[in-house]
């Protein structure tokens, strides 16, 4: 069964589909009336996927998978949540996926819109809107304050977009016991990815429970620096 893979594994699978799709050579596998039918009783996929709800980011496109492979869950922005936490926490519960991907990508609207609203003459987003964007920006303020700048027009969107990326999969340990304790028993990782829109790449950006020489790794504590590469 495809939860049976370990973290590193997974995501060795994952990389692999990401490469076919950019090099226009993919296999679509998965995708047939056979499989289909096989998944009427149970579903075990390779990994769970939270990623941006923009409509560029197809992510059984991106990784060159089919039905069954990615339990996905999205919103504009990735950004963390009470609904969204219970799904990821219900894929490594019960689904026992060895791995969570965090996916953004470069020019996000979100994002876009949270470095925009941190400007004093700023007008008012409609408040559910806010609300969603709202978390992305301390990521904004961060990336200003370490580049000197002063106004909203020197705030550089990827280092937003990576800043908020690495906070997500922060909150994400913190906010949860379950995915913690997996991943701290060597039985879950989590990729922190950027998606280029323009190359098709999904480049990892921060890790957890997979050292940066692709090995997978236990017992180290995931919410501190030590447990994130």
């Amino acid at each position: 069964m495809t939860h049976a893979l370990t973290p590193t594994a997974a995501w060795t699978q994952m990389q692999e589909g990401n490469r076919r799709f950019v090099a226009d050579e993919p296999r679509h596998p998965n995708q047939d009336v056979a499989r289909r039918k096989n998944l009427t009783e149970a579903q075990h996929p390779v990994a769970t996927l939270f990623g941006c709800s923009d409509s560029r980011l197809a992510a059984e496109i991106i990784f060159d998978l089919g039905l069954g492979d990615l339990f996905v869950v999205r919103n504009a922005g990735q950004v963390m949540g009470e609904s969204i936490v219970a799904s990821l926490e219900y894929a490594v519960a019960v689904l026992e996926v060895p791995l969570i991907v965090v996916l953004a990508h470069d020019s996000c609207g979100a994002v876009r819109a949270a470095i925009d609203g941190t400007a004093i003459d700023a007008a008012p987003l409609p408040p559910h809107i806010w609300k969603l964007v709202a978390p992305i920006v301390p990521a904004a303020r961060k990336v200003l304050a370490a580049s000197g700048g002063s106004t909203v027009a020197e705030i550089d969107a990827e280092l937003v977009g990576e800043e908020h990326l690495r906070n997500t999969v922060g909150d994400l340990l913190q906010s949860s016991e379950i995915i913690s304790q997996a991943v701290a028993d060597g039985r879950l990782g989590i990729v922190g990815a950027n998606y280029r829109l323009a190359e098709g790449t999904a480049v990892p950006v921060i890790t957890v429970g997979i050292d940066a020489d692709g090995t997978d790794t236990e017992g180290q504590s995931p919410a501190t620096e030590e447990g994130m590469q």
